[in-house]
């Protein structure tokens, strides 16, 4: 089963893996995804559990498909 991300989790996930990158994670960035995840995870339209969703999102972001990378 594919999970659907919404976007703003991306979104923030992303504005976390950028400021890693250049060594100036703020707690805001990080609590930002911290809190989103169980929150989407709890929604009663997702069947995941949050380590799934922990795990693809960060695999997205961290880690894209070649053709996701160029889109």
């Amino acid at each position: 089963m594919a999970i659907e991300l919404p976007d703003d989790l991306i979104a923030r996930e992303r504005t976390a893996w950028t400021e890693i990158q250049e060594g100036r994670l703020t707690v805001a960035a990080a609590l930002a995804v911290h809190e989103a995840t169980p929150a989407f995870a709890a929604r009663e339209d997702v069947e995941a559990t949050r380590l799934a969703i922990e795990e693809r999102l960060k695999r997205l972001v961290r880690h894209p498909e070649p053709e996701a990378a160029a889109a």
